[in-house]
């Protein structure tokens, strides 16, 4: 059978491929004609994935509460993907900020619509039950979103707010800023003050990778990259405030009235597992967390995230 002239014109930007390389096409045709076909399963790795859930208990729902927060941690490494090419894109035009902006947002988007499964898709029941066995265990603990928050601002934003001015008069040190971030306030004992095992577990594992990646991304986040453009585009600075709102806003308000959905509990709210301080860490009125103040107005920082608790407290009664 006599080969195509497209075929043999295949062959031959391969054989300048390999021939570039240092490489012997032959033996990569070999390689061809002895490997096995790809299928679905394999590609994917269904069967690992599939095996990936090892509840602690026998209790049904816990299967969910795994799965939904192994769908969570692909997702935000789906968002660090973005933000690692638009703080690496040399050149950076609008519409490539524009485009991962939008994947960005709608990864948000995705995960708060879907959250619902940790609200209303479980037992409370059984949920009160198999969450002894996580102990100190807490969703508090996922670097990635931690990750996310460093890319994505100046790290001056996600200095505690009771300090952050005095901050800005200060060089920046990522250790010193780490050892003053926001996060840190929900992750102390309620009583004394003192770390909770789940904070001293996780500074533990991720802190040196935090202060590298903070080092890293100090002149070149998300919100520098932002700036450099000096785009007057009203669709990037909307794209911006989405983003900003998704993590800042409707981020821990689903994790909130999820907390009031099993934690809450008159005269006195049940501790997380962690034993951070749910209360008080979720709530954006409290943290005032905004990675890009100056797109928002006075009133609209004054108001950030206003009336979404009492809201949700009065839709779960």
């Amino acid at each position: 059978m006599e080969l195509s002239q497209d075929i043999l014109d295949r062959i031959q930007k391969l054989k300048e491929k390999y021939d570039n390389m240092g490489q012997d096409l032959v033996s990569y045709l070999d390689g061809l004609l002895y490997s096995e076909y790809l299928t679905y399963w394999d590609y994917i790795h269904l069967d690992t994935l599939l095996s990936l859930q090892n509840p602690r208990t026998a209790f049904p729902d816990e299967n969910i509460f795994i799965m939904y927060h192994q769908v969570t941690e692909l997702y935000f490494k789906m968002i660090l993907s973005e933000c690692e090419q638009m703080c690496a894109k040399v050149d950076i035009t609008e519409k490539f900020f524009l485009d991962r902006m939008t994947r960005v947002n709608r990864y948000f988007e995705l995960l708060t619509g879907s959250f619902d499964v940790m609200v209303d898709g479980m037992e409370k029941e059984q949920f009160l039950k198999y969450r002894m066995a996580l102990l100190p265990a807490s969703g508090f603990q996922s670097a990635q979103y931690r990750m996310i928050e460093i890319y994505a601002t100046d790290f001056i934003n996600l200095v505690d707010k009771d300090v952050r001015e005095d901050f800005k008069k200060e060089k920046f040190d990522a250790d010193k800023y780490l050892a003053n971030i926001y996060w840190k306030h929900g992750a102390t004992e309620l009583s004394t003050g003192k770390k909770t095992l789940t904070l001293i577990q996780f500074e533990e594992k991720y802190l040196s990778t935090f202060s590298k990646l903070a080092t890293d991304r100090f002149e070149n986040n998300l919100y520098s990259v932002y700036k450099k453009l000096n785009s007057t585009s009203p669709e990037i600075k909307e794209a911006m405030r989405k983003f900003d709102i998704s993590v800042n806003v409707n981020w821990p308000l689903v994790h909130y009235k999820s907390a009031v959905r099993y934690l809450h509990k008159d005269p006195s709210d049940i501790k997380a597992t962690g034993g951070t301080n749910w209360q008080k860490y979720l709530p954006p009125r409290f943290q005032k967390r905004i990675f890009y103040p100056e797109l928002w107005t006075n009133q609209e920082t004054e108001e950030w995230g206003k009336g979404w608790v009492e809201n949700i407290l009065k839709d779960l009664k």
